[in-house]
């Protein structure tokens, strides 16, 4: 096993754990408290849920399709719009941990299903300087390895939200 893959399997374990933990957290949360809004202009946790919900939707697709083209450029979405025309606040809350957490676990394993070559090949056009959590200059090559991977920093980023870390 080459490097690479160990640490790609780590990481799958990391993806797989924490879809697996926040699951299992999410359904602690009552349906009432999901739909709760701290201000007008935040989203419930229910939206944020949802909001995940789009973006395993969104990078699923996007997780694909690269490993068919020879760039790393795909369209953005209006992650409010969307938000608000699925009115995710009248979708039943089980029903939303459920396609979550499935959509999530069926993503590690359309990850663990691409090659690794097609993974870690550099892609010198892309986007990801508008579309990635954590940026890559429009002028550096990347790779649909360092997309997946910060599709993971952005779950976590939003499970903080509905979990904020506790303090030691």
């Amino acid at each position: 096993m080459t490097t690479h893959a160990s640490n790609l399997d780590e990481f799958l374990g990391d993806f797989r754990s924490t879809v697996v933990n926040a699951t299992d957290r999410l359904r602690q949360i009552s349906p009432e408290e999901s739909a709760r809004k701290t201000s007008p202009d935040k989203w419930s946790i229910k939206e944020v849920l949802g909001h995940l919900i789009d973006s395993a939707a969104n990078n699923h697709q996007r997780f694909v399709r690269a490993q068919f083209t020879d760039d790393l450029v795909f369209p953005g979405y209006e992650q409010e719009k969307w938000v608000n025309a699925q009115r995710y606040l009248e979708e039943s809350w089980s029903d939303m941990i459920q396609l979550w957490s499935s959509y999530n676990l069926h993503l590690v394993h359309v990850i663990s299903a691409i090659p690794e070559a097609t993974l870690t090949r550099a892609r010198i056009r892309h986007n990801l300087d508008q579309i990635a959590t954590r940026p890559v200059d429009q002028n550096d090559p990347t790779t649909l390895d360092y997309f997946v991977r910060d599709y993971l920093v952005h779950l976590k980023h939003h499970l903080d939200q509905i979990f904020p870390p506790q303090d030691s």
